[in-house]
């Protein structure tokens, strides 16, 4: 679906919508000249029916999405039509399977329709009830012996053989996001798993080839993507976040939810050997009852305690992943949880890795409002690029049928998950809605 002429000062407007446990967020935006992502609007509303990335409460998720959307709107003058959204939650699941094409002639060369035919077979693959594909990412090629080939396109050979990463959902929760979605007056013309989203804007491509773990720290979950050779290799989503966090300084510290919240981001720190003063926080009492004192290396033992047992979950995936000692680039943090004070010498104390917080600047074009820096919004931002990406692919697509002598190489990573939306999309919109 192209985007309406009346985006023509602009150019192309791309629009993501980040549906988070503790933020609903719009960003609306297009490439510049200078091939930078330039932000036009964006719209940020508390979330307050979604639970562990999963949408709990139609009515209020509704809400918060034509909230984000209309001040979105209203700072960058136009009129949205399609948002590009991402999928999250504990129900997403990941597998690897093993595919393998006998093509009919061994002197002709591997076309891309060999390798569609070859992704397509792995939806036949099968999943648990209730489960669909959201995502096929090819790994290394075998062309007949020949092993480890990134880019069999033009090769020669009967046998055409992949290894592909599989990543699933449940198609209710899925459903439930587009349901959403089309109650705001909106299509979805994309659907990307988060976790991918947030390392197209924190990852660089030397990061990504020389393997890394990135931990998106969100308010409900924790999504880790691995990364090597510039390839996905493991995806996993913890189901413990930032709200866990605070609901443990709430019943350790006895206050109220939203003290508890602003004690975390306000006083809050990972690490509580960091804490020298030892300040004593004051609480304001409940109507009329004495004030509460904390101590603030009390809260940073509180808080270090559950990140430490995060850290773990983290620690252990990445061993199950069998990349421990090849992520030369270490551990990425991002997410609205990796704002803690000292969050990354625990995590490096923790896991042996070096660390770093990823902020997803490095696509903006210069002039970009200062709150954008944070890693509360590498989600948003990330879906954006990758709905921009999506958008030129599909222009270059077009410009293939009409000049059909154009060779310009389209296998990559993101161009086939633009692909393959097409074949999702069409299970969630032919479930039928007993599923939810």
């Amino acid at each position: 679906m192209n985007y309406s002429t009346e985006y023509t000062s602009y150019g192309d407007l791309a629009v993501a919508l980040d549906i988070g446990t503790t933020k609903v967020c719009a960003i609306a935006g297009h490439r510049n000249e200078f091939g930078k992502v330039e932000i036009v609007g964006v719209g940020r509303v508390d979330s307050q029916g979604v639970s562990r990335g999963v949408v709990s409460n139609i009515d209020k998720t509704v809400a918060a999405i034509a909230e984000a959307i209309k001040i979105a709107e209203q700072n960058s003058g136009k009129k949205f039509k399609s948002v590009h959204v991402g999928v999250a939650g504990q129900h997403i699941k990941s597998l690897h399977h093993h595919g393998m094409l006998t093509r009919n002639d061994a002197t002709s060369e591997i076309s891309e329709t060999d390798i569609e035919r070859l992704i397509k077979d792995m939806y036949k693959v099968v999943l648990p009830p209730g489960d669909k594909i959201l995502h096929i990412l090819p790994q290394e090629f075998t062309v007949d012996n020949e092993t480890d080939i990134t880019d069999p396109v033009g090769m020669s050979g009967i046998r055409l053989e992949a290894n592909f990463h599989i990543i699933t959902g449940q198609i209710s929760a899925s459903r439930n996001i587009i349901k959403c979605v089309e109650k705001v007056g909106l299509d979805v013309k994309d659907m990307t798993l988060e976790p991918i989203a947030s390392s197209a804007s924190v990852l660089g491509p030397e990061e990504k080839e020389a393997g890394v773990a990135m931990v998106d720290i969100g308010g409900g979950t924790t999504d880790i993507t691995i990364f090597k050779d510039g390839i996905i290799r493991h995806t996993a989503v913890i189901p413990f976040g930032g709200n866990v966090i605070t609901k443990d300084i709430r019943e350790g510290c006895t206050v109220m939810n939203d003290q508890a919240e602003k004690l975390k981001t306000k006083f809050g720190s990972a690490l509580a050997s960091e804490i020298i003063d030892n300040r004593i926080i004051t609480i304001p009492g409940f109507r009329g009852r004495e004030p509460k004192e904390i101590s603030e290396k009390n809260l940073a033992k509180i808080i270090q305690a559950r990140l430490e047992e995060i850290f773990d979950y983290v620690l252990w995936e990445i061993r199950r992943s069998g990349y421990e000692r090849k992520l030369i680039a270490g551990i990425v943090l991002t997410g609205g949880g990796s704002l803690l004070k000292h969050i990354n010498l625990l995590a490096e104390k923790h896991t042996g890795f070096e660390c770093r917080i990823g902020k997803p600047v490095d696509h903006l074009a210069h002039g970009y409002a200062d709150a954008l820096a944070s890693p509360i919004f590498a989600t948003g931002i990330g879906l954006l690029i990758t709905a921009i990406e999506n958008m030129e692919t599909s222009d270059q697509e077009t410009m293939d049928v009409v000049t059909p002598s154009n060779e310009t190489r389209k296998g990559t990573e993101k161009e086939w998950m633009n692909k393959i939306f097409s074949y999702t999309k069409s299970f969630f919109e032919n479930t039928p809605d007993s599923d939810f």
